[in-house]
């Protein structure tokens, strides 16, 4: 199906309408009616944004469905693995295995931002989740080890809905709107994560851990087919681009500061030139925001504390308090409690703390999205010791699932917020930004939880947790910083300076 199909039922007078005659050069600028078009994604029927925020949704829960859901099995699955090759099982491997999906994560959005940029939306996602499905079938297929994790890294790379679920969303809706479904859209993969073990532990006493693999691959296919029949483009330059070639006219250069230079850019330069240029553009806005790079450091550790969770709960749940894998996979749903709860807060207060902030003399100002970010980045250290000493002292399982809800609540109030400011503050470049965002995120997720181990080793799980709590704390200012001097820092970079 063409998703610009919908866009062609309009009427060539009304586009003819809007376009402006440059008359040094005889090219034209072609833009959306200001006064109301059909085809500006802003415009559209709000029962069908909300149905694309929830189709994006069932593919978030899909993925980390996929990427959590060998977590409580993955000691289970490398010791298969090795023993089938002859080999001794390694706990390394096992960490591996889950953090490697966070590496591959870095890689993919260098490719896929930029071709979201230059093609659209619509053609890349599709083609980053027919990739997803395919390298999730031979992991599925994996005999070994090795093979698996190259898999489990390839797959990775093909996730495109971490930096174009945001972008997505600023496509559609407006500044003041999209808190809502950022809230859904990280509320999904709140669910998968919970849902992924405790489905794993239950499938992989009974059947094996190769059918927790094919339940991912049916989950994505179902999304993908729904992607193909119902989602449209949404990214405003391919869809001018569109237009302009329906007219059969010649869009003219604009300047930096507008938002349609990429529309320019792809009509008058070949498309390998502009991919290029689209894939250097995350590099040169991380390089000339100062907002950006601080962000970047500080949503790096606070996600990988996901991972530090993830990769120690069985082994303590195991060891510790003695659980089967198929209690240890439903104990994944305190976190998902907690980080619904949180999601719930932020969908309640983004919109109305920004809103009640926003000073009604002055243009919208990202950094009033930051209050509750604020409030995590304080939080969540105090969260992650108490998960420690728990352990530890093996105090009551309550109190071990509490500091786990805890950490979840804390670590999206840390996190939902910085997402919806580098949404708001990079606009029309705010896929390459955000690809910045996730390249940190993810190479700190891949790393960092292969230290929990070793320091709960040498220090015990208290005073490690601790440790890593401390690194938390050191980065709690950065909220604090952006929020108060944000917007002064933001005229530094061309990204985010206001005209």
């Amino acid at each position: 199906m063409d998703e610009t199909q919908p866009l062609l039922r309009q009427r060539t007078n009304e586009y003819i309408a809007h376009r402006q005659q440059d008359k040094t050069d005889g090219s034209h600028r072609v833009d959306f009616d200001p006064n109301g078009d059909p085809d500006d994604p802003q415009n559209w029927k709000t029962s069908y944004k909300w149905g694309v925020v929830l189709l994006l949704a069932f593919m978030a829960f899909s993925v980390t469905f996929n990427c959590i859901g060998l977590v409580p099995v993955a000691n289970n699955i490398v010791a298969d693995l090795d023993h089938a090759s002859g080999r001794e099982s390694s706990s390394a491997a096992s960490v591996l295995l889950v953090t490697i999906w966070e590496l591959g994560e870095a890689a993919g959005p260098l490719l896929i931002a930029p071709m979201s940029e230059v093609y659209g939306r619509y053609p890349v996602f599709n083609l980053a989740n027919g990739l997803f499905i395919a390298c999730t079938v031979l992991g599925a297929l994996s005999q070994s080890t090795t093979l698996l994790i190259i898999a489990r890294f390839l797959t990775g790379c093909a996730v495109a809905g971490n930096v174009l679920n945001p972008a997505i969303i600023g496509d559609m809706f407006p500044t003041k709107s999209r808190g809502s479904p950022m809230s859904v859209i990280m509320l999904a993969p709140l669910l998968g994560g919970a849902v992924g073990p405790a489905v794993a532990g239950l499938v992989a006493q009974t059947t094996g851990w190769r059918e927790i693999i094919w339940i991912s691959v049916g989950l994505a296919t179902v999304a993908e087919i729904l992607f193909l029949v119902l989602l449209r483009e949404t990214y405003k330059p391919a869809i001018l681009r569109r237009r302009a070639r329906r007219l059969g006219v010649v869009v003219r250069r604009v300047t930096k500061s507008d938002d349609t230079e990429a529309l320019a850019d792809a009509e008058t330069t070949h498309p390998e030139v502009s991919i290029w240029k689209s894939i250097k553009r995350p590099a040169a806005v991380f390089a000339s925001s100062v907002v950006l790079q601080m962000l970047s450091l500080y949503g790096a550790v606070i996600f990988a504390f996901y991972y530090v969770v993830s990769t120690t709960l069985p082994g303590i749940l195991e060891t510790i308090y003695a659980f089967p894998p198929t209690l240890i996979g439903a104990s994944f749903l305190s976190f998902t409690l907690g980080s619904a709860l949180g999601t719930i807060v932020c969908n309640s207060l983004l919109d109305y703390i920004t809103v009640r902030l926003q000073p009604p003399h002055l243009p919208h100002q990202p950094e009033l999205r930051l209050p509750l970010a604020i409030f995590g980045a304080f939080t969540l250290p105090l969260t992650l010791a108490l998960y420690g000493w728990a352990a530890e002292l093996h105090l009551p399982f309550a109190v071990l699932i509490l500091s786990v809800a805890l950490m979840g609540f804390t670590l999206i109030l840390g996190l939902l917020p910085v997402t919806s400011y580098v949404v708001d503050a990079f606009g029309m470049y705010s896929a390459s930004a955000f690809t910045a965002v996730l390249i940190t995120r993810c190479l700190m997720s891949t790393f960092m939880p292969m230290a929990a181990q070793p320091l709960a080793s040498a220090w015990g799980w208290g005073w490690g947790m601790c440790g890593l709590a401390a690194v938390c704390l050191a980065l709690a200012p950065v909220p604090v910083v952006i929020f108060r001097y944000g917007g002064t820092l933001r005229e530094r970079s061309t990204f985010t300076k206001e005209e």
